[in-house]
This record gives C-alpha cells, sequence and structure tokens, in this order.
C-alpha cells in the first residue's frame, strides 16, 4: 500500500484516501512501523551492549524486559540463544538489582543454546555475573535438554521463560509446547522476534518469514494449549517499536511442572 506523508500537516494517508496524524495511536503505530524495518535493515540493534557483551536487541526491548522482569520477580530465568552471551548478563544484572547477591544458587539464569562458540563461552566465563549462569549447549527442543532445564527448578522458584533461538514457526511452537509447563502460573513465556513477519518484503528478508515466524507460533500455541490457559500481555502496545510484538504470554492457570 503506498502512502503519503505530510510533514506541514503531520499526517499520514494511504491509497485507500484514510488520513491519520502522526501523534494518534494508529499513526505512531505506522511511523514505528517503519522505524523498526528501517532499524533491522540497517542493523541497529547491533550496536548495543550490556555490560560489556552484545545484546543484539533494541533498547526500548530492554526496557520493556526490565519491567517485565521487575513485575514478575522471578527467582529462575530459562532462556534460549545464546549468541553472545548479553541477555544472559542483562538478565543476571537484573535479578541481581531484585533480590540482591545470590545466595544457594538463586536467583538464577539458565542460557541454552545449540552452539556456544569458544569465544562467547570465554567471554561469559569471565564476567563478574557468571556465578549466576549457567550454561547447556544443545538444540532447546531435545528432549534431553529440556529436561536438563526442568531440573534447575525448585518446588518455590518463579519462572520465567525466554524463547529467543530458532525463529521458525515450527522450532518457536516447539519450543512454546516444551517449555510452557515449566512456567510458573502469574510468570510469563516470552517469544523474541515476532517482528519478522514485517520484515519478509525487505532487502534482505525472506517471502516465507511472512507466514513462518514466532507470531505464527504463538497464534498456533494458543489455539490448543492442552492442559494450560495463556494470554497475551498488551500493555506494551504503545510503545510499538519492539521486536516481539505479541511475544509476552502470561501464564494464568495450571500448575508448573518441576
Amino acid at each position: 500500500m503506498r502512502h503519503i506523508i505530510d510533514d506541514s500537516t503531520f499526517t499520514i494517508a494511504d491509497s485507500n484516501g484514510t488520513i491519520v496524524s502522526w501523534f494518534d495511536d494508529a499513526g505512531f503505530a505506522t511511523l514505528s512501523r517503519w522505524w523498526t524495518q528501517a532499524s533491522w535493515q540497517r542493523q541497529y540493534s547491533y550496536q548495543f551492549q550490556w555490560l560489556g557483551r552484545p545484546i543484539i536487541q533494541l533498547p526500548t526491548d530492554v526496557m520493556m524486559m526490565q519491567d517485565l522482569i521487575h513485575r514478575l520477580r522471578p527467582t529462575l530465568i530459562i532462556e534460549t540463544g545464546i549468541a553472545h552471551g548479553g541477555s544472559a548478563i542483562l538478565h543476571a544484572s537484573l535479578l541481581t538489582m531484585i533480590h540482591g547477591q545470590p545466595t544457594k544458587e538463586r536467583p538464577h539464569v539458565v542460557s541454552i543454546d545449540i552452539d556456544i562458540r569458544p569465544r562467547n563461552r570465554a567471554a561469559i566465563d569471565a564476567h563478574p555475573l557468571r556465578s549466576m549462569i549457567s550454561l547447556i549447549e544443545g538444540s532447546s527442543v531435545e528432549p534431553e535438554v529440556v529436561k536438563q532445564a526442568r531440573e534447575t527448578i525448585r518446588p518455590d522458584d518463579v519462572v520465567l521463560v525466554i524463547l529467543d533461538s530458532n525463529h521458525t514457526t515450527s522450532h518457536v511452537l516447539e519450543e512454546l509446547q516444551s517449555y510452557a509447563p515449566l512456567v510458573t502460573p502469574g510468570s510469563a513465556i516470552v517469544a523474541m522476534d515476532g517482528i519478522m513477519r514485517d520484515l519478509a518484503a525487505l532487502p534482505d528478508g525472506a517471502t516465507e518469514w511472512a507466514y513462518d515466524n514466532p507470531c505464527e507460533a504463538v497464534a498456533r500455541f494458543l489455539e490448543s494449549p492442552p492442559g494450560l490457559e495463556f494470554t497475551i500481555d498488551r500493555r506494551y502496545e504503545p510503545y510499538a517499536i519492539t521486536h516481539s510484538p505479541d511475544g509476552i504470554l502470561m501464564r494464568t492457570s495450571g500448575s508448573a511442572e518441576a
């Protein structure tokens, strides 16, 4: 769809003749979507580090994640996808700020990746927050890996799960089905990078991303989560600038596995 931007009236007109202000919800959401697409094309999120490690996240997503962690106050965060280790360090630092210095291995972060590259492992090993992080190498959907993650949970833990590894529909759906039972009722499972659905037509995008993405996995998961109830938390939607639309799933019922 074609749009006409008028910076004298601060409006956007689409090819159907609909005109919206930059300053109302619809106009801001449109501008935010365009900016997010352009920033992805320019690898904007690769500019940032958290306490010395590349984090590969938008600053707005980091702010939303810290608010979510502060609200839920998890004692254990299980994350899939390590990359350079920035997110593991982020989560460990936030848990320290919320709970104080760790004692008896709590609070704690369990980070899972199919390939932890030696230089990234070495950098995490050398970090001051290393004692708060356990590393598991293997596919996040392999039964043995899921079992290892489950075995780290204690009966009194508040468990938050963050999925940020392979972003295909099939993989994320399998992760959701595998890790959602580990989430404490009242806590959340977060599926990252649903923005892929809006990047398919970009020069460096892929046409299949329009239907093969984490948002599609979330939609399928919510259609029939056996024995569990989750709902999308939309309180951050007014920010609009995010790589993870529809990604925060709050668990409302059921008993967590341990």
